[in-house]
């Protein structure tokens, strides 16, 4: 699993947003909105991070157990997938 290349993470006016370029704009009109613990997880897939990786950087940087860190993840992934920004 790794990030589209066709969705780049911007900061807008003090937010974070995914936002579709090229071919994945015509498929994928708008954006998504991340929080911190999001861009911090996209910021690890984009490094080649996989779903336990991310479970683990959650309870490193955030007072989560690690049962609740990987649900958290499989959501942020899940969301990713529908709006199209990852790749198997």
């Amino acid at each position: 699993m790794k990030l589209n290349e066709n969705f780049v993470l911007r900061q807008i006016v003090g937010s974070w947003v995914a936002v579709a370029v090229g071919q994945a704009s015509v498929d994928f009109n708008g954006m998504l909105r991340l929080n911190d613990t999001g861009v911090l997880l996209w910021n690890k897939l984009k490094d080649g991070a996989d779903e336990q990786d991310l479970a683990r950087a959650l309870t490193a940087e955030y007072d989560v157990s690690p049962e609740t860190a990987l649900q958290d993840v499989q959501d942020f992934l899940r969301q990713l997938q529908e709006a199209g920004c990852l790749e198997k």
